[in-house]
């Protein structure tokens, strides 16, 4: 399973509940941010997911958050 299906699957399965980066990072096991950054900037870009400032339901911190809706 790719990195971008891997965070598409996690997004859907948290629904529809906004996750933010360094979560999403976490709960994957990536090694860098940044791969989970770029995966969620490209799932925003499509009618399925979300990406805006919000608080995120994980860390509860606000910042940029992506959601499955």
């Amino acid at each position: 399973m790719t990195v971008l299906e891997q965070v598409r699957e996690y997004l859907i399965h948290k629904s529809p509940e906004p996750v933010c980066d360094d979560c999403i990072t976490k709960a994957l096991g990536l090694s860098i941010r940044q791969h989970a950054n770029h995966k969620t900037r490209e799932l925003s870009k499509t009618r399925q997911f979300d990406r805006r400032k919000d608080v995120c339901t994980i860390c509860e911190s606000v910042k940029e958050v992506t959601r499955y809706s």
